[in-house]
C-alpha cells in the first residue's frame, strides 16, 4: 500500500487533482478550466461530462507524478456543492447538462412554495430555506422539463458531484456523503436518511437518489484500469465542509470563511443542531461513524466571481492579481459602493432577485475606486453576516480565511479592520483539498481521530484590526445605504 493521498478538488470554475503526502504536505497540482455556460439570464450549466474527462485527466496526472498507482494509499474528493448531474445508470453518462448552484431558475417554483406556507416545515427538518440556491427544486425542475430525463425511467441516476465522480470512478457505487445531501434540501438533518415528505414536495423519487453515508470509511474502489491499480476512496465532503476541517476548526465555536466564487462562513457548533432565526443555514460539518457533527453557515453567492467579472466584462485589470495594487492606489474608496447581487443575494438577505448596484459614482471615480469598492464588499458582506452570527448566539471571536482571493494582503486586512477580529490565513491556502485529504486518511486508517490532523494545517499568518470606530462606522453607514437601494428595487 503507498503512502500518498489523492485529492480530487471538483469546483466551479476549475477541477482538479492534488497529490499530498501523509503529513499534510502537498507535493503536486494538476488544474483545468471548467467551462461556463449561461443560457439565459440566471442560468448557469456546465457540462458533466467535461467534468468528468477534466477530472480523470488531473488525477491521472498525479498518479503518474507518485509513481503508479500503488504508490496512492487514497483518494478524498471534495466538490461545488448543490450542483446537480443526472446520468445513465448503465454507462455513467451524463443525460444533460448540470444544473449549478449558482442557477436561479426555480427562483418562481421556490417563490410559490414560500407562498403556500412550506418553508417554515423545510426549515425546521433541513436546516435550508426555500430557495433556488439548493438541489430539490433544481432536480424536481428537470425531471419536469427534460424529457430524456424521464425517457430514462429506472436507469436514471441523479446526484451532486462527488456522488457522480465516485459512480464514474468505481464502475457504479451510487454513495453521496452525508454533507453534500444536506445541501440538497431532500434530507432530514437530525435523522438518517432522505425525507419523504421533503420529496414529494419537490417531486423527486426516492429510487433515483444515493445511499447517505459517512464523510470517511471505505466506500469504493477505482476500477483498477482508471490508475493501474484500485485505489479506495475513503473521503468525501461538500468543498465548505472540506475547508472547515482543513482550517481546524474541530472545536464548537470556530470559524471559517472560504472566499473562492462565493464566499461561506461555517461556525461548528458540536453536537448540538443549530436552529437560526436570522436566515442562517444549518448544515452538516461532517458525519463520522453514524454521528453528525453541526454548523452555522452563511452563503454569499459572489465573491471572487465578481472580480473575474471586473476583469473580463468591464475590463478594470488585466489580471486579478492587479486588484491589491488598485485597492492601494487610492486613499479610500471615494465613497463608491459595490453590491455585488449578480447573482441575487444569499445570506442573510435570501433574495433571488436582487440585482447588483455600483452606487456613488462621480467624476472623479476611476477605476481603482470601482475595484477597491469590490474587495471592501467582501468585508462587508462578510460583516453582514457575523451580525446574523451574532444574533444565533454564535459570534466569531476570530476568523480563519481561505481561498484564491485571501492571497489578496489588502483584502484580508480590510476583514479584520471592518470586522474588529484577529483574521487567520494559513500559508497553505488550499483548505478545501487538505480538508478532503484530512478524511481520506482518516477513512483510510492512517489517522485514527480526525483532531490527529490538526498539525497538517501548517503555519498562519494573522492580520489585526488597524481602523479606528469612525471610520469603520463611515464604511459601514455607506454600505447599508447602497444595500437599502438593492433591496427596495429588487
Amino acid at each position: 500500500m503507498g503512502s500518498h493521498i489523492l485529492v480530487i478538488d471538483a469546483g466551479t470554475t476549475s477541477t482538479r487533482a492534488m497529490l499530498f503526502q501523509s503529513d499534510g504536505t502537498c507535493i503536486g497540482t494538476s488544474q483545468r478550466p471548467l467551462t461556463q455556460y449561461y443560457p439565459a439570464p440566471g442560468l448557469v450549466e456546465h457540462d458533466a461530462a467535461e467534468i468528468w474527462t477534466l477530472t480523470l485527466a488531473c488525477a491521472r496526472e498525479m498518479v503518474a507524478a507518485a509513481g503508479g498507482g500503488d504508490r496512492i494509499a487514497c483518494i478524498g474528493i471534495t466538490n461545488q456543492r448543490e450542483t446537480i448531474i443526472f446520468w445513465d445508470r448503465r454507462t455513467g453518462e451524463p443525460l444533460s447538462r448540470a444544473i449549478v448552484w449558482q442557477d436561479r431558475r426555480t427562483a418562481g417554483i421556490c417563490a410559490e412554495l414560500k407562498a403556500a406556507g412550506h418553508e417554515p416545515v423545510v426549515q425546521v427538518k433541513t436546516g435550508l430555506l426555500l430557495d433556488p440556491y439548493f438541489s430539490g427544486s433544481k432536480i424536481g425542475w428537470a425531471l419536469d422539463n427534460w424529457p430524456q430525463l424521464r425517457d430514462a425511467g429506472g436507469n436514471l441516476a441523479v446526484g451532486t458531484v462527488e456522488s457522480y465522480l465516485l459512480y464514474r470512478l468505481s464502475g457504479g457505487a451510487h454513495l453521496t456523503d452525508a454533507t453534500n445531501a444536506s445541501r440538497t434540501a431532500l434530507m432530514s438533518i437530525g435523522s438518517s436518511g432522505w425525507d419523504d415528505g421533503l420529496l414529494d414536495l419537490f417531486g423527486v423519487p426516492k429510487a433515483l437518489l444515493a445511499e447517505i453515508v459517512d464523510c470517511a470509511g471505505p466506500f469504493a474502489s477505482t476500477l483498477p484500469e482508471m490508475f493501474g491499480a484500485a485505489i479506495p476512496v475513503t473521503g468525501m465532503a461538500g468543498d465548505q465542509q472540506a475547508a472547515t476541517i482543513g482550517q481546524g476548526c474541530f472545536s464548537a465555536g470556530q470559524a471559517k470563511s472560504t472566499y473562492g466564487t462565493g464566499a461561506f462562513v461555517l461556525a461548528n457548533t458540536g453536537t448540538t443542531l443549530p436552529h437560526s432565526r436570522n436566515r442562517l443555514l444549518s448544515t452538516v460539518l461532517w458525519q463520522l461513524d453514524g454521528e453528525r457533527t453541526y454548523a452555522l453557515e452563511g452563503s454569499v453567492f459572489v465573491a471572487g466571481s465578481l472580480i473575474k467579472w471586473l476583469r473580463d466584462e468591464l475590463g478594470l485589470m488585466d489580471d486579478a492579481t492587479q486588484s491589491e495594487e488598485l485597492a492601494r492606489s487610492v486613499p479610500d474608496n471615494g465613497g463608491v459602493y459595490l453590491v455585488p447581487a449578480l447573482s441575487g443575494l444569499g445570506a442573510p438577505h435570501w433574495e433571488p432577485n436582487a440585482r447588483g448596484l455600483i452606487d456613488g459614482l462621480s467624476f472623479a471615480t476611476g477605476k481603482a475606486h470601482i475595484v477597491r469598492a469590490g474587495l471592501e464588499a467582501m468585508a462587508h458582506q462578510t460583516h453582514d453576516l457575523k451580525a446574523a452570527f451574532a444574533a444565533d448566539g454564535a459570534d466569531w471571536g476570530e476568523l480563519r480565511i481561505d481561498g484564491g482571493m485571501v492571497a489578496n494582503n489588502w483584502m484580508a486586512q480590510d476583514l479584520s479592520d471592518l470586522l474588529d477580529i484577529p483574521v487567520e490565513r494559513p500559508h497553505f491556502v488550499e483548505t478545501t483539498a487538505l480538508g478532503a485529504a484530512m478524511l481520506a486518511a482518516l477513512g483510510a486508517g492512517m489517522i485514527d481521530r480526525l483532531e490527529d490532523a490538526a498539525a497538517m494545517r501548517g503555519p498562519v499568518d494573522c492580520f489585526l484590526p488597524n481602523m479606528t470606530s469612525a471610520a469603520r462606522s463611515r464604511r459601514l453607514c455607506g454600505w447599508a445605504v447602497a444595500m437599502a437601494r438593492v433591496l427596495s428595487s429588487k
